[in-house]
């Protein structure tokens, strides 16, 4: 199953994970705590996991397609609740 992982520097990662799950609840199957996130799109997942001075995640989906599709949901969102924090998400093929 093809995945993609990305590091995001932040101050507060768990208030991201926070925002992008509250966000998201009322359209997919969303869960989190202050340390990690789920999100369960149709298309894929992406799970989100609070680190030291950055927010990780990890998408995964059936095909590269939809692999970047949630790529670019989850990346186009956490850009715009980041309230300038984030200016882009860059993504990286995981290892298989």
């Amino acid at each position: 199953m093809p995945a993609m992982n990305a590091s995001v520097t932040t101050t507060d990662p768990g208030r991201l994970i926070n925002r992008l799950c509250k966000h998201f609840q009322h359209k997919v199957d969303a869960q989190w705590t202050a340390e990690a996130g789920e999100l369960r799109f149709v298309i894929g997942d992406c799970h989100l996991k609070a680190a030291d001075g950055a927010l990780l995640m990890t998408c995964e989906a059936e095909n590269q397609e939809k692999l970047e599709q949630v790529g670019e949901v989850v990346s186009s969102h956490l850009v715009r609740f980041a309230g300038g924090e984030v200016d882009s998400v860059q993504w990286q093929p995981s290892a298989a």
